[in-house]
């Protein structure tokens, strides 16, 4: 090997070592923004999303007690593994919401709701993560990996939107059971 060639491998190993020390100590700072919300936090379980067999996230349940109530402050991190659209996402949580609460909302509540969750989400790709932290008596905040994307004020929302993984008629019992740390 040539002099030169061992200077340019050299200047790509340093190089490559340089990117991967800036990559271990960035990301975690990043990924951990909403920890900031629940310093305590500690994972309660975690569960796949399938639909047809195929896995569409996976669900982690977040606390900050000793034992986990739905009334304290809490988080729920999905992880991707397929592409989504926000307004599928929103879609497919509205209909949830109304099928959890019946004829309790309004339709100008269901807008309301809406219109939250459409300045929340974000299209997703594999790999994407969203993480939704429950605030107790206050409301949620909405955080993508690297940051907040949105704070919502209303309590009734955000019981409403994370009974959708968290309410006894919760359509995947499975998911359920795994994130509440109830199933292996």
């Amino acid at each position: 090997m040539s002099s030169s060639s061992r200077k340019r491998a050299n200047v790509k190993t340093i190089g490559s070592i340089i990117i991967l020390i800036s990559l271990i100590f960035n990301a975690p700072a990043k990924a951990q923004e909403w920890r900031k919300d629940i310093p305590q936090a500690q994972l309660l379980g975690s569960g796949e999303f399938t639909w047809w067999g195929l896995s569409i996230y996976t669900a982690k349940l977040w606390h900050g007690q000793n034992s986990f109530n739905v009334d304290d402050d809490f988080a729920l991190e999905l992880t991707y593994h397929k592409n989504i659209s926000r307004d599928r996402f929103v879609d497919a949580s509205i209909d949830e919401i109304k099928r959890l609460q019946g004829s309790k909302l309004t339709p100008e509540q269901l807008q309301l709701w809406r219109s939250y969750m459409q300045k929340s989400f974000v299209d997703v790709k594999p790999g994407d993560q969203l993480i939704g932290v429950k605030l107790a008596k206050r409301g949620c905040r909405f955080y993508s990996r690297e940051k907040l994307i949105s704070e919502i004020n209303d309590e009734a929302f955000a019981q409403a939107f994370f009974s959708i993984w968290l309410d006894p008629r919760s359509k995947d019992q499975d998911l359920r059971a795994r994130i509440l740390g109830k199933a292996k």
